[in-house]
């Protein structure tokens, strides 16, 4: 049998081309599914009362499961955050405990979020803002403390969530997260500073024109926070809880038990309690979605 060598060298590139592709993960043969834009904290502290710091970041489990769902369905994660730096992890979120008590899982979490190579320089929240959100097919934002720091008064995060909120797409926010829905205040940073000062009439008028006045959601409850405070975790007290400010500019908190899976969907707004949610969270993520597609 006499083998023509041209033939022979299209089969074994064929066999090579099939090779790798084999390799490659899921979202490279599906990325066509769209862009999810990934919304990171630059702050690594938090500030507390007292002067006092607690050194701070993402929670591994909220970042690392639903971004696993988002990539195994076909999607790309693009990330950014308001300086353009790497964002850091919150290490008390590196515990087996978040992941049902499998040490296994939590391994496999960190291993998986060191992959993305966009992570560890994404782009920054000013010249997404520019782009604007139709190259998007949701926004996603972990949370961790660190979002209490910048995102919440962060000007470029409030347009890019305006931009969403007009066209209608689905943006999920968990744990202390949904706190950057404050930055599309019309003067988010001074919201804030009357919240710290416990100016309950600045605090209401700051609040008119609120983007997300009415919606129901789910963040991280202060008497959970509570649990955590002081020596606990934090080593202080925070600054300002949450729900509460939440509610001050008009949000309707829908928090379940403490520790508790909860899940909030209003509109295109998904919304997370805590760590333990994040399975939840991220399928109703993924359920909102498939609804999109359709």
């Amino acid at each position: 049998m006499t083998f023509n060598i041209n033939t022979l060298k299209t089969a074994l590139m064929s066999i090579a081309l099939a090779a790798t592709a084999s390799l490659m993960p899921a979202a490279a043969s599906a990325a066509d599914k769209g862009k999810i834009l990934v919304v990171m904290s630059s702050a690594h502290e938090l500030e507390l009362r007292d002067g006092k710091q607690y050194q701070t970041g993402y929670f591994l489990n909220e970042l690392a499961v639903p971004l696993r769902m988002l990539v195994d369905a076909g999607y790309t994660p693009v990330f950014a955050n308001p300086k353009g730096d790497t964002p850091q992890m919150d290490v008390s979120s590196n515990n087996k405990n978040y992941f049902g008590g499998d040490d296994a899982k939590r391994t496999d979490a960190l291993s998986y979020v060191a992959k993305f190579d966009s992570l560890k320089k994404p782009k920054t929240l000013a010249s997404v803002a520019a782009e604007g959100a139709s190259g998007y097919a949701a926004v996603f934002i972990p949370g961790g403390h660190a979002p209490m720091q910048d995102l919440l008064k962060e000007q470029s995060l409030g347009t890019i969530l305006k931009s969403f909120h007009a066209a209608a797409k689905p943006t999920a926010i968990i744990c202390h997260g949904p706190i950057a829905l404050l930055s599309t205040l019309p003067e988010a940073a001074k919201f804030q500073s009357s919240l710290i000062a416990g100016d309950t009439t600045a605090v209401k008028n700051l609040s008119k024109g609120w983007t997300y006045a009415g919606y129901k959601l789910s963040v991280f409850a202060t008497s959970e926070e509570k649990q955590i405070e002081g020596s606990a975790q934090l080593g202080g007290q925070v600054l300002f809880y949450p729900d509460a400010a939440l509610a001050a500019a008009g949000a309707t908190i829908q928090n379940g038990a403490d520790w508790q899976p909860n899940v909030v969907v209003d509109r295109e707004l998904i919304t997370g309690q805590q760590p333990l949610s994040a399975d939840v969270f991220g399928k109703a993520l993924m359920a909102k979605l498939a609804t999109q597609a359709n």
